[in-house]
């Protein structure tokens, strides 16, 4: 433990007093990362966070992957076909080693599949997968228990792991294979993937060493990055300062009031990302008799300036939102846009019967999304204009979750980002009608019920023609955006600070999970 705080001290130390003190020395090979977090463990099935999926894309490879514009790209999957309503087919590279030097072929898929219905973070996702089989060395097939359109957007979670290595029990007695929670697993501490970079040293909120592996697959790929040395510095000041002193290369979480100083340094750039990440409130029906009057939730979401705030308080670091899904989402509908109206929404209040207005009690966290506990107030003043008197509590995470759980406040922020990138997933988890059996509305903390849109979301989840489907998406979209089953107020933007040098357009997205592997350094 000393030794860990003292190394993560002088590296910040060295920042601040602008000199460059990490044990690797830059080269145009060598990438230095300061990320906010650190990867919370090896075991890539053990936490379903950004900051594993990060690491899943440096020593791992998906079957498929996504491209900035939400389109498959083929990784270790190079084709797929449906075979019938719940079977799909895929062809597997060859000629692909694991870090281990053992071969990749159709089993450790067959297996990686089956460790990720196990896992507890991953299950539900994949409970539309019945099972997979290996047909012969490089070809599987993957059936689900229904006609089932998203499986490609699952396989972009499927990073195989090397069967063979992860096959056994430890000097202790333990599967290797086993997964443990915040525990001290075989598969926690070692890993074998197939992906562009090695672990070769990892100190848990230190650092984690990476180097190229030479039998990468990927020869195509122009990425020249040999090393990687990524340290986490949670602090954002420190973050930034590393960057501007050449402390290190490259940067996660840019805050928005660093953003000009990034984009004006002469030493480095600034890269922004339209976001996925929905940030919203939800109206408590239960609670407030006047939210379950479609006119009084339509005043609420005209009272509210979305593009002010994605304008003034977040400084352009964010798209104003009027639905769930972002550009590139299967069911985003352009048609629906912002509409700020003021003497509409007062007008709307009065046909209620409440031009008089009512109070509400709002809760927000404070430190989860960008600016969380000032959008609250801004909304909580907009409201104001409409006679909505809003006491509002802002507070730490670690005490927001259990108060949103108890639905005990009449209004309440959520942000969400769809774990398959897709449209069905923010209705069935923040708008759905709440269903304890099946977990449909699990964060539907309003308890807003509207079969019909529901209805509409379940057949498009079952209809395997996409262009249909997405038509039935965007449908559903707008019937939300006239009932008013959620208040949008926008995507929270991604932003990322480089060195010269240091090309990071090109293989950072919107999911967060930038693909270092195809990193190019020029300098």
């Amino acid at each position: 433990m000393t030794f860990k705080k003292t190394l993560l001290a002088s590296v910040i130390g060295a920042v601040v007093a602008g000199t460059t003190m990490l044990p690797m020395t830059a080269s145009a090979e060598t990438l230095r990362i300061g990320y906010s977090a650190d990867p919370e463990t090896l075991d890539i099935h053990e936490q379903l966070s950004g900051g594993m999926l990060r690491l899943s894309h440096l020593a791992f490879d998906p079957l498929v992957r996504w491209t900035k514009d939400f389109e498959f790209e083929p990784r270790l999957a190079t084709e797929w076909e449906q075979v019938d309503e719940t079977t799909t087919r895929m062809t597997l590279r060859e000629g692909v080693k694991f870090h281990s030097g053992n071969d990749f072929t159709a089993k450790d898929v067959v297996w990686t599949i089956e460790r990720l219905k196990e896992s507890p973070d991953y299950r539900a996702i994949f409970e539309p997968v019945a099972g997979a089989e290996a047909v012969d060395d490089y070809t599987v097939e993957i059936t689900t228990t229904e006609p089932y359109p998203l499986l490609l957007n699952l396989a972009t979670y499927i990073f195989p792991m090397d069967s063979e290595f992860y096959t056994g029990e430890t000097e202790s007695g333990n599967e290797k294979a086993e997964i443990v929670k915040a525990g001290n697993s075989f598969a926690s501490r070692n890993a074998s993937g197939t992906g562009p970079f090695i672990i070769t040293e990892r100190r848990q909120g230190v650092r984690v060493d990476f180097e190229r592996f030479e039998d990468y697959w990927d020869t195509e790929s122009e990425g020249n990055v040999s090393k990687i040395v990524l340290t986490p510095i949670a602090e954002n000041a420190s973050r930034v300062a590393a960057l501007l002193s050449g402390g290190v290369d490259f940067i996660d979480a840019v805050p928005p009031n660093d953003l000009d100083r990034v984009r004006e340094a002469g030493n480095a750039n600034l890269v922004e990302v339209d976001g996925t990440r929905i940030i919203g409130f939800q109206m408590n029906e239960e609670r407030v008799e006047a939210f379950q009057d479609a006119r009084v939730r339509q005043a609420v979401d005209l009272a509210i300036n979305q593009e002010g705030i994605a304008d003034r308080l977040m400084r352009g670091f964010a798209t104003p939102a009027s639905q769930f899904s972002p550009a590139g989402y299967s069911g985003h509908n352009p048609d629906l846009v912002p509409r700020y109206d003021i003497e509409r929404a007062k007008e709307l209040m009065a046909e209620a019967g409440y031009e008089e207005g009512f109070s509400v009690d709002m809760i927000a966290p404070n430190n989860r999304y960008v600016n969380d506990a000032q959008i609250a107030q801004a909304v909580a003043n907009m409201l104001a204009q409409i006679n909505i008197n809003v006491n509002l509590r802002t507070m730490p995470l670690a005490q927001y979750w259990p108060e949103y759980d108890e639905r005990a406040s009449d209004m309440a922020m959520i942000g969400w980002h769809a774990d398959t990138e897709d449209t069905a997933n923010f209705f069935q988890y923040l708008s759905f009608c709440i269903d304890e059996e099946t977990g449909a509305g699990q964060y539907n903390y309003g308890s807003y019920c509207n079969e019909e849109i529901d209805a509409l979301v379940t057949a498009a989840d079952s209809e395997t023609d996409l262009e249909k489907r997405n038509e039935m998406l965007r449908e559903a979209e707008a019937m939300l955006y006239e009932d008013v089953g959620y208040i949008t107020l926008h995507w929270q933007n991604l932003a990322y600070g480089a060195a010269n040098g240091v090309d990071i357009e090109p293989v950072v997205n919107a999911l967060d999970f930038p693909y270092l592997g195809d990193l190019v350094i020029s300098r």
